[in-house]
């Protein structure tokens, strides 16, 4: 399966001046192009100091910013913007219940005419647990919720009437071998990973192989990955993927599109 080189964005509200600031920049996302805009679902903005194992390292103060809740931004999304996808990267599983969860994204995906892209997760930050009262647990229970919930999600969208518009599709990311790998490659429809690329080639060959025991051919599963800069996207191109991240974090001033602006440039000479 051919697939053409995507761009998206994840536009982080988190410490935005206000709300038109952060609406104002999905719609300049579109209009320069970009293929997939995303936002968070957190309650609060993470702060955070880098990355160590494909996963956030927090810094040790977490202060509270403005911040927005990202599925009721998304329903405005859907009315403001008219090509891009859209959806959330990820929605955590142990804050959401799947069922509603299912129904909220079928109810978005008819808002924007069949544009929504459901990204779900397992959830990792505790401050989005704790102070809205859910339980965090341990990485263990999260991922069993998250499992479960994918379940009743795809039971759910089965149920729904009237039905989305599409076969929504489903991003899941992560890397691990033992557990998330089998789940993208049942669920998914995109694998979204910060892996390097060596690791990377040896986990897409992997989900490849889980895929085929399922039944399913791993080359329906779009690989995703986060843009450093064009010559190591050239080498994740060679070695399958196909959509390409960025994250853009607001300033007082608002959001820089320079890189965004670099990626799109690198897209439209690959075609």
């Amino acid at each position: 399966m051919t697939r053409p080189i995507r761009i998206a964005v994840q536009l982080w509200p988190g410490g935005t001046p206000d709300y038109q600031t952060w609406r104002a920049a999905v719609r300049h996302a579109e209009d320069i192009g970009t293929d997939v805009i995303f936002g968070y679902d957190h309650f609060h903005a993470p702060s955070t100091r880098g990355m160590a194992n494909a996963m956030p390292v927090l810094n040790e103060v977490q202060p509270d910013v403005n911040n927005f809740e990202g599925w009721t931004a998304l329903a405005s999304w859907g009315e403001i913007t008219h090509r891009a996808e859209i959806g959330l990267l990820v929605s955590g599983m142990g804050y959401r219940n799947p069922d509603l969860l299912a129904d909220m994204a079928r109810t978005v995906d008819h808002i924007s005419g069949g544009r929504l892209i459901l990204g779900v997760g397992a959830g990792w930050y505790e401050k989005d647990y704790t102070t809205y009262g859910y339980e965090y647990g341990t990485w263990k229970t999260r991922f069993d919720v998250f499992e479960e919930g994918l379940a009743r999600i795809e039971k759910r969208l089965e149920l729904l009437l009237p039905p989305p518009v599409r076969k929504i599709p489903v991003l899941i990311g992560g890397s691990g071998p033992k557990r998330t790998l089998p789940v993208v490659a049942r669920y998914a429809d995109l694998w979204h990973t910060f892996l390097p690329i060596d690791e990377f080639k040896q986990a897409s060959a992997k989900v490849d192989e889980l895929a085929a025991d399922l039944g399913r051919d791993g080359k329906h599963i779009e690989r995703s990955t986060v843009f450093v800069d064009k010559a190591s996207a050239e080498e994740y191109v060679e070695a399958g993927a196909t959509m390409f991240s960025t994250e853009i974090h607001p300033t007082a001033d608002g959001y820089d599109f320079t890189v965004l602006d670099e990626m799109l440039a690198w897209r439209d000479g690959n075609r």
